[in-house]
């Protein structure tokens, strides 16, 4: 059976002073057992992760890495430099940055096998907007997503690997895609990954990125594919954020 996992994805949110009420709170009321927990912190707080995290159940991780292993690309850093700081995963493809950034999914995909190459467990986010879901064409996006990253990945390889739905449509809007869309989504990402390795496939974790919240937290990973959750504003409130991992449970 797949474990739960659920990762706080802090954005460009945070300060020493705060970050270290929010892990203390985070740690002192982590009980889960049959869940895996972690933050992905802007890089420049990932020593204070390492520093707070380390000897406890939580992991923690990056929001972005280089598809370059080294060199004359100021600004960016290289997955053996994450992984210094002790990193377990990075996230690849979020959506701000394909939009923001201009990410192409072959950029993603070479992003992935960088995260893999330094031993890093890639979350590859995939999801669509709401001028494509009300053009029907969800299904399409992130399938082709998704494939860009499969194409350049060895059958093996896909064990390594995290999944995320986020549609871009429910995130920081108060929508929320209902457990029935996000299932549909959900197993259909699964179903494109079995046709690959269909053992892969079953013990592939997805998670769903669109604005869960405590409240609506257990009614979504309670669907068959939803194996946990990729978290945005409620992971940066200790509390809120307990509440989706004691879901979790």
């Amino acid at each position: 059976m797949r474990r739960k996992l659920v990762i706080g994805n802090w954005k460009m949110n945070g300060s020493l002073a705060g970050n270290s009420v929010l892990l203390s709170g985070i740690v002192e009321g982590y009980a889960a057992r049959n869940a895996d927990c972690a933050v992905c912190v802007p890089a420049p707080y990932l020593a204070q992760c390492q520093t707070m995290l380390k000897g406890t159940p939580l992991s923690w991780g990056a929001q972005d890495v280089s598809a370059y292993a080294a060199g004359a690309y100021t600004g960016e850093v290289a997955a053996s430099m994450l992984q210094d700081f002790g990193c377990r995963y990075v996230l690849c493809g979020h959506s701000e940055r394909r939009a923001y950034h201009q990410e192409s999914s072959e950029l993603v995909a070479q992003k992935v096998l960088a995260a893999l190459n330094a031993g890093l467990t890639p979350v590859v986010c995939v999801g669509e907007t709401l001028e494509q879901r009300e053009a029907g064409q969800s299904a399409l996006v992130v399938c082709a997503q998704l494939q860009a990253v499969l194409d350049v990945l060895e059958t093996p390889a896909l064990e390594r690997i995290v999944l995320a739905y986020e549609p871009v449509w429910a995130i920081g809007t108060g929508k929320t895609a209902t457990p029935a869309i996000a299932q549909e989504i959900h197993a259909l990402l699964r179903k494109q990954v079995a046709k690959r390795n269909a053992d892969a496939a079953a013990q592939l974790q997805i998670l769903y990125g669109g604005s869960m919240k405590p409240d609506n937290a257990r009614d979504l990973l309670a669907q068959p594919d939803i194996d946990g959750g990729l978290i945005g504003g409620a992971a940066l409130k200790a509390a809120d954020f307990l509440g989706i991992v004691h879901a979790a449970e």
